[in-house]
């Protein structure tokens, strides 16, 4: 690698989730003078054990980019995992290079989590030059627009900031009106997997030298942590993201509204766009993705269904929970509105239950790093909810286990949509639902050992033996809830011996199923 200029210039720092030309903090990089540090560290790679395929993508990708900016004569001060002078936190390494060697000042791109933010405003307070904390611009709406549009709002919905969002962009508009009349097609979007319908062929990308290189030091540095390495076919440089965007837009989209929210055993991609991880690393930018899909549309490849529901998930709700995340922590990093206080059942790490849908959901998971969003609100989610498992306890799983995972997308939906613990800032009414939903959105009940049509007693399925205890046991916090008024009403009809019997089975099932309270 070049070595580092003498003659003073800006130390650049690069996160591993800032992976991209455009990053703020590289906009007036002089390459004759300034020096860009990358570094590996273990407080990022430990603070939850991530998955090591996360590790392995994050750490490929980021010595990917290191060789791109060498190739541009950029001088990058590139710290291994594995160096032995690793201070092993960010923080350390960038007194590090400042002690090394003399910089005019620092340059950084404001980071995606509120832990690691606030120990760089901390070093920016005590550093011996200038640290210049950039907005990170890669992101559709600022942090400030997201204010703006959220101030005097008694309840922040997505559908509306989103209606928003295609105004400004100008995305799915003709003539300043929705392209077909509707704003929103998700009730379009919600079909069960037809039978003898099957899920295309997705692209994988075999791992190169760089990646290979990168999954040998996971498996020998971080053998503990959860998740397999042999399936490993992430994108890890924008050139290998785009031929993921590529075969999506070309194969997959054009089925994408239909099949979004379908499940079947042993599919772990189904029509999903796989470019999760490529947008959140920076080697795809969320925008030039959402304008390319709606070219899909414009030119007859793919129809408004499936293009409004691809660009809503990016223009919409990502965007959506990362202004969430923002305006609400610290606070909301400790919300519990539902008081859940069980532990996590260690099926969620080993897979090891006769639950259909969660075994397969969790085997994909251990092997792909990866479920899509059905999954893990409807199966996961739904049942760690079901269960009254604490919300940092859920945090910490999905946070973990997903290599898309990023503490500012992570928690708004854990948080908020799948446990409802934020108390209804982000969804507006909890996602509980029993095995009715799975059924009908899947395959799996057709070969599982329980019985999804049997509301209680042995032999039921979990999800109905735990639904209508939830619902009883958080009575006095969710009755008024608007949306659930139906299945308050059924309870209510059951009168309250029915619903102490409810009660206590689903008390007998959350023990059977291995949770206790922390």
């Amino acid at each position: 690698m070049p070595q580092p200029s003498t003659t003073g210039g800006t130390l650049r720092l690069v996160l591993g989730d800032q992976l991209s030309d455009s990053l703020s903090a590289l906009a007036d990089l002089d390459p004759a003078r300034d020096v860009v540090l990358m570094a590996e560290v273990r407080d990022e790679a430990t603070y939850v054990r991530h998955h090591k395929q996360k590790i392995a993508l994050i750490f490929a990708a980021m010595r990917s980019f290191a060789l791109r900016l060498e190739g541009r004569g950029v001088t990058v001060r590139y710290v291994r995992i594995d160096d032995p002078a690793n201070t092993h936190s960010i923080v350390g390494e960038l007194h590090r290079a400042l002690d090394d060697q003399p910089f005019e000042a620092v340059a950084i791109t404001e980071c995606g989590e509120w832990r690691l933010a606030e120990a760089l405003v901390a070093f920016a307070g005590v550093a011996a030059v200038p640290v210049d904390i950039r907005q990170d611009t890669r992101f559709i709406c600022s942090h400030d627009r997201f204010r703006r549009w959220a101030s005097g709002k008694s309840q922040l919905r997505m559908e509306f900031f989103y209606r928003e969002m295609r105004k400004e962009t100008g995305l799915l508009l003709d003539d300043g009106q929705p392209v077909g009349g509707q704003w929103n097609y998700d009730a379009e979007n919600r079909k069960k997997l037809a039978k003898g319908v099957r899920p295309p062929h997705r692209l994988r990308i075999a791992p190169n030298e760089i990646a290979q290189g990168a999954i040998a030091d996971v498996a020998r540095l971080f053998p503990e942590h959860f998740g397999e390495l042999e399936a490993f076919g992430w994108p890890t440089t924008a050139e290998q993201a785009e031929d993921i965007l590529a075969d999506f837009l070309k194969t997959v989209l054009p089925s994408f509204g239909d099949w979004q929210d379908a499940m079947a055993q042993g599919e772990p991609w189904m029509w999903h766009s796989l470019i999760s991880t490529s947008i959140n690393l920076g080697l795809l930018d969320p925008l030039d993705v959402c304008r390319r899909a709606e070219v899909e549309y414009r030119k007859g490849r793919a129809p408004l269904n499936a293009v409004e529901g691809f660009i809503r998930q990016i223009l919409g709700w990502r965007e959506f929970v990362r202004g969430i995340y923002w305006l609400k922590v610290p606070e909301y990093r400790e919300r519990n509105f539902l008081d859940a206080d069980r532990t996590l059942p260690w099926f969620f790490w080993s897979g090891e239950t006769d639950m259909a849908c969660v075994a397969d959901t969790v085997a994909t998971t251990k092997r792909n790093a990866y479920a899509h969003h059905i999954q893990r609100l409807m199966v996961t989610g739904n049942l760690a909810m079901l269960l009254g498992v604490h919300p940092d306890e859920v945090d910490d799983w999905y946070l973990t286990v997903y290599a898309d995972a990023f503490e500012w997308v992570e928690m708004p939906n854990t948080r908020g949509m799948a446990t409802f613990a934020d108390g209804g800032i982000v969804g507006s009414k909890p996602y509980a639902a029993s095995g009715a939903y799975i059924d009908r959105m899947s395959d799996y009940c057709s070969g599982c050992c329980y019985d999804v049509k049997a509301k209680a007693g042995e032999g039921a399925c979990p999800f109905n033996r735990l639904y209508w205890g939830f619902l009883e046991r958080n009575r006095a916090r969710l009755r008024d809830n608007v949306r659930l008024a139906m299945p308050y009403r059924t309870l209510e009809n059951f009168g309250p011996e029915k619903r102490k019997a409810l009660l206590y089975e689903a008390e007998a099932t959350r023990e059977a199923l291995g949770t206790v309270r922390r």
